[in-house]
């Protein structure tokens, strides 16, 4: 029998609150093991994004906060930390949309991953050469300005420069958005083969639930800022109320996945 893994991320009964008086977040608890990948999946608005920031401590810089709960990481409050100091703790947030530097060529976005690294300059080539290995696309177009590169080599570049702060655990947000199918595909292999092979641990937040879970270890499903579900990747795609509401495989009109939920559950009582 495997022995259970450590939980590196324990995030317990949050609630945010934006601008003082916007509930994003209403209980929210988590966990995420050493050398996991666990998916936040959810349609848009359900509060996925500010999960993550919660995690990075970057809710500040859009006027929110953890107002109550309480988030672990390695067995350390975090919540009033800045994000240079999770950083230095190895949490890097790649955020939605890619947001590269546009008039940076694609090697110097991924050096300014490396701006906190103490370790010297042979050590950092040694990564850069590390991210080249994984993202060959990216390496070919080292010398390109980020601003002319295709939507999915901004998305490598992003992941890559994640990965120059030599991170113990990145947090991704919305990795699929806007790309190409196969792109997406490609994408989700790399954070794989990162995950076996670099040992990175991944909380990934995605629409698109089907890969998901097909690269996921465990998933949460979020809605409205709660959770509603949650369990082994497996047992989710199978779940036949998972299938219906998020891998787009049930007729007629949704609702939401909380109100179904309780049907169901009115209906074992009157029948």
């Amino acid at each position: 029998m495997s022995t259970p893994r450590q939980i590196v991320l324990n995030v317990n009964g949050i609630e945010v609150i934006y601008n003082h008086v916007i509930l994003v977040l209403k209980g929210v608890s988590l966990q995420v093991p050493e050398g996991g990948i666990v998916a936040l999946l959810g349609g848009n608005g359900a509060g996925k994004t500010t999960t993550l920031r919660a995690v990075s401590n970057l809710l500040a810089g859009e006027r929110g906060e953890v107002t109550k709960g309480s988030i672990e990481y390695r067995g350390e409050r975090i919540e009033k930390m800045t994000p240079a100091q999770m950083v230095e703790r190895g949490v890097i947030q790649v955020m939605e949309g890619r947001h590269c530097f546009a008039h940076l060529t694609i090697e110097e976005n991924l050096m300014t991953g490396a701006y906190t690294r103490r370790d010297g300059k042979a050590a950092v080539a040694q990564t850069l050469e590390k991210v080249y290995t994984y993202f060959p696309r990216l390496k070919q177009r080292r010398t390109s300005q980020a601003a002319y590169t295709s939507g999915g080599e901004q998305q490598m570049c992003a992941i890559g420069r994640a990965l120059m702060a030599n991170p113990k655990m990145v947090l991704l947000d919305e990795p699929s958005m806007g790309l190409a199918p196969q792109i997406v595909e490609e994408v989700f292999e790399i954070v794989r083969d990162l995950n076996t092979k670099e040992k990175v641990t991944f909380l990934l937040a995605e629409q698109n639930t089907n890969m998901a879970l097909r690269y996921a270890d465990y998933g949460y499903i979020l809605e409205n800022g709660r959770i509603v579900m949650d369990g082994e990747a497996k047992a989710l795609r199978e779940n036949e109320d998972v299938k219906e509401f998020y891998l787009g495989m049930g007729g007629g009109d949704r609702k939401s996945f909380r109100d179904v939920k309780s049907y169901k559950r009115r209906k074992r009582w009157l029948s």
